[in-house]
């Protein structure tokens, strides 16, 4: 299977968790004191990235559970309003929809309340069913987020998953998003290697890079990934925008783009997405790919609400014809 032709939108699918977010009105309450909670906003970085690739173009189906309640509503209506198909959403009865009651700190840190082990959030459709259903889409890539692997369940589904769709000839990616509090437990890190090993765009964090590759720099880790096979390897710099690698060796180095920051939560899921739609889909080169992706993060951080500033095209288009 094949990457788009250019010209044409690719087809991309994720799967993972599913929620609804709450965000603190103010700073450094760390969810302990009473306050108001702006909300519920649809959330789940799966979520946020397959909502994203939609709105940049891309055909797009998901594997996710949501309760049979209001708030799985609202993340259902979302897809739906952009287009995410609904083959493998699945409502769980007798269970609620994921959620989490997230409080900003002055420092840019960030406390978190969740509902995800006893939710609808892990009894998505997964098995031999799924990567059928995936693989009839017609799949160019099928995006993994590091979040997911938090539980065992669901990180043993996407590895299993990841395995059958490369063995069809569709292109993994995966953003690590190690979560530090499970670098403990071998069997974690043994799937985020894994998952490395087999994916074709390769999207770390430098905070990533740190733990994966420690004391390399990029132009150590990126080049033998891509000699391993794959396609893109790009780390993501936060404020220091973005550098990037492709199957040819050549490397890209962007800045970033000075922007107020309400909401910082699903920046890079929107970057990821932006950029793997826009490489399926052959558009463009890399550095503009990669400038789109750079531009679609800085636009995530603008508004309230991990999936608010999540932004199409055009969106994106007006937005760099308005940066110097």
């Amino acid at each position: 299977m094949s990457a788009a032709e250019p010209g044409k939108s690719g087809r991309i699918g994720s799967m993972g968790e599913l929620l609804v977010e709450f965000v603190c009105a103010e700073k450094d309450g760390r969810n302990l004191r009473a306050s108001t909670y702006a909300g519920p906003f649809a959330s789940g970085a799966p979520g946020i990235f397959i909502d994203q690739a939609a709105r940049v173009g891309a055909s797009t189906i998901f594997s996710g559970a949501v309760g049979d309640d209001a708030f799985g509503r609202v993340i259902l209506d979302r897809f739906a309003a952009v287009g995410v198909s609904d083959a493998l959403l699945k409502v769980a009865h007798g269970v609620p929809t994921g959620s989490a009651f997230v409080s900003y700190n002055s420092d840019g840190s960030r406390d978190f309340v969740f509902n995800i082990a006893r939710s609808a959030s892990a009894r998505l459709p997964v098995g031999h069913a799924a990567v059928e259903a995936l693989v009839s889409f017609g799949l160019d890539a099928f995006h993994i987020s590091g979040s997911t692997l938090g539980d065992r369940k669901m990180a043993t589904a996407a590895l299993e998953i990841c395995r059958a769709l490369r063995s069809r000839g569709v292109a993994i990616s995966f953003d690590p998003n190690v979560r530090k509090e499970l670098l403990a437990d071998p069997s974690y890190m043994d799937i985020v290697r894994a998952l490395t090993d087999l994916a074709a765009f390769v999207l770390p964090s430098e905070e990533d890079a740190a733990v994966l590759f420690p004391g390399e720099a990029f132009e150590d880790f990126a080049p033998r990934l891509v000699a391993a096979g794959a396609r893109c390897v790009v780390l993501k710099r936060g404020e220091r925008g973005c550098i990037g690698m492709d199957a040819g060796g050549e490397v890209q180095s962007l800045g970033a783009h000075a922007v107020e920051v309400v909401d910082p939560t699903g920046a890079g899921d929107c970057f990821c997405a932006t950029f793997v739609a826009l490489s399926v889909a052959g558009n463009f080169p890399m550095r503009e790919v990669l400038r789109r992706a750079n531009a679609a993060g800085a636009l995530a951080v603008g508004r309230l609400g991990p999936m608010e500033g999540n932004s199409s095209l055009s969106d994106i288009e007006a937005f760099l014809a308005s940066r110097p």
